[in-house]
């Protein structure tokens, strides 16, 4: 009797947690449907280029489904804005050479596989060299995925902690004694960015330094731009932590959160490839942090970026934090009117 009585305060309290219990049902089927639309969508085709002056060669080969360039560099130049994963060269008087964007082993191997059945097609396949832009050919798929993944377990625990520990400010009493206090809330929200995000920071540069160092990831580029690209994901998930735990009455609460906004993050962040997700579902990418610094990590740790190829990106991360920042003194005006 005991016991059913126990079971049935139980119930009760989780049927008055109306959050929960939408959570419970909806989180699933969400990130199950997004798997769902990425896994069973259409194959990628990659994108590839010719470069020829090789008429007779030129003409013995199908070129109708490649985008024909007047020269290499036009090629070269394509691949490095983005629009093409590779190309192949036929001059006069040397073998073919394809060249390959690179930064993604199995998009390297579908490029290949379709170049070698196009001079398949030929009585005489002549030789063929194959050069990478990016990356090496024995890069794996930890190389390719690593910016990715670290930019995601970066983003999760800095997000996690930060917004637990604003969480036990305000379950603490130690919120509304600063509420009580003259300090001024967008005075007290930059305080525990910096408080926290000192902390967060050296946690992300330690990962990043593992990662890089220790777990032997590719890196092309700077490390002190992995840092510049790292801080201010730190900053953003760390801003975005504390606005969150403001709708949280406690850790549950907050964990709760994570299924919603941080993991499918991860499928907007090059992970998987984006042209293969449905149109309707791909717009989401650009309003999430991770798609701007997963793809500033990849820039400099498999492509070698420069600082000023990431301008873009990071201007984007720093406008998330600002604009975190600013709901986050909007969200503490209900514990008190300044």
């Amino acid at each position: 009797m005991r016991i059913t009585g126990f079971v049935i305060r139980i119930i009760k309290q989780l049927f008055r947690d109306k959050r929960t219990l939408a959570l419970m049902f909806f989180a699933p089927i969400l990130i199950l449907t997004m798997m769902w639309l990425i896994f069973d969508s259409d194959p990628y085709d990659p994108e590839i280029g010719i470069a020829a002056d090789n008429q007779a060669l030129l003409q013995a080969i199908n070129t109708e489904e490649y985008v024909l360039f007047d020269s290499s560099k036009d090629a070269e130049k394509s691949i490095k804005e983005g629009d093409l994963d590779g190309y192949l060269s036929i001059e006069q008087g040397s073998q073919p050479l394809l060249v390959l964007e690179g930064s993604d082993p199995s998009v390297n191997q579908m490029v290949m596989k379709e170049i070698q059945s196009l001079f398949t097609q030929q009585t005489e396949a002549p030789g063929l060299d194959i050069e990478y832009m990016h990356g090496e050919k024995g890069m794996g798929m930890f190389d390719s995925f690593g910016p990715v993944l670290l930019g995601f377990f970066i983003f999760f625990f800095v997000f996690l902690i930060s917004g637990v520990s604003f969480l036990r400010e305000r379950t603490s009493g130690t919120l509304e004694r600063l509420l009580a206090s003259p300090l001024k809330i967008w005075e007290m929200v930059i305080s525990y960015v910096l408080g926290f995000g000192i902390f967060a920071i050296l946690q992300a540069a330690f990962i990043s330094w593992f990662a890089i160092y220790v777990l032997d990831m590719m890196m092309a580029g700077s490390f002190l731009n992995v840092l510049i690209i790292i801080t201010l994901l730190s900053l953003t998930a760390l801003t975005l932590g504390i606005l969150l735990s403001a709708f949280a009455q406690n850790e549950l609460q907050m964990m709760q959160f994570i299924p919603i906004v941080v993991i499918p993050q991860i499928f907007f962040s090059g992970l998987f490839n984006l042209e293969t997700i449905t149109e309707w579902l791909r717009w989401i990418g650009p309003f999430t942090p991770l798609y701007y610094a997963a793809d500033a990590l990849r820039d400099v740790m498999i492509r070698g970026a420069d600082f000023s190829d990431l301008i873009g990106n990071l201007s984007f991360l720093l406008g998330f934090s600002l604009l975190f920042i600013v709901l986050n003194v909007a969200a503490l005006r209900k514990y008190r009117k300044i």
